[in-house]
């Protein structure tokens, strides 16, 4: 097989490892609304001959215009700041020493040359220090749509927002769960609010590029080619 059939083959499957459907830390939505599914609860009225049901039409007739069903638009103010710190200090010290040799002989022989014939010394001393410091801040707000309603009423949001500016593209990804009682009257839920949330941002461009070490695929096309 010649270079450019393997280069070809190469660029083929890194395009379709990127062809993929979208999904926060490579899990789909399907995948994500079934791993949050909970137990179904019985919503059925205890009373049937009762004069109020809460799955009836106009069970909702005069409430708020809230995101209460599948479809509908959500606003997420996302507000994450994430501030971690770490210190440490070690520090050892060792020392050994010995010493061997004669002080006395029998019939009064002089010991002067062999009083000390073996006196190792050692002496090991460490002294470390490390420290680290790392502040993450992201703030924004972003319209998704329920995906999908629990039967206890949490409703699965998910939303995506993509921005093309310089030639860098950022898109942003976030899905969670939302308690209707968590949405205000505008239509909008803070982003510490969300359970389960799982948030993500990437970008793609001449910065990105220029500061993520391409996958392994593009790696070895590099090294085919001589870069």
């Amino acid at each position: 097989m010649s270079i450019s059939r393997i280069i070809a083959v190469l660029l083929l499957l890194s395009f379709t490892a990127f062809a993929r459907d979208k999904s926060i830390q490579g899990e789909s939505l399907s995948n994500y609304i079934g791993r949050m599914q909970q137990q179904a609860v019985d919503l059925r009225p205890v009373s049937p001959g009762s004069l109020w049901t809460d799955s009836a039409r106009l069970a909702t007739a005069a409430s708020d215009y809230k995101a209460a069903h599948v479809g509908d638009l959500i606003t997420i103010v996302v507000v994450q700041d994430v501030t971690a710190q770490n210190a440490g200090n070690v520090s050892t010290n060792r020392s050994f020493s010995a010493s061997s040799g004669i002080n006395a002989l029998a019939g009064h022989i002089r010991t002067s040359g062999v009083q000390s014939i073996f006196s190792p010394t050692s002496t090991q001393a460490l002294a470390g220090k490390s420290q680290a410091a790392t502040t993450s801040s992201l703030r924004t707000s972003l319209a998704g749509r329920v995906m999908a309603v629990f039967p206890n009423g949490v409703m699965v949001v998910e939303a995506e927002r993509q921005l093309t500016m310089n030639n860098e593209r950022q898109t942003i990804l976030l899905r969670g769960l939302v308690r209707p009682g968590d949405v205000s009257p505008s239509n909008t839920v803070p982003s510490n609010a969300v359970g389960d949330l799982e948030l993500e941002l990437k970008g793609k461009g001449v910065l990105s590029d220029g500061t993520r070490p391409p996958n392994p695929l593009v790696r070895i096309l590099l090294r085919i080619v001589g870069f």
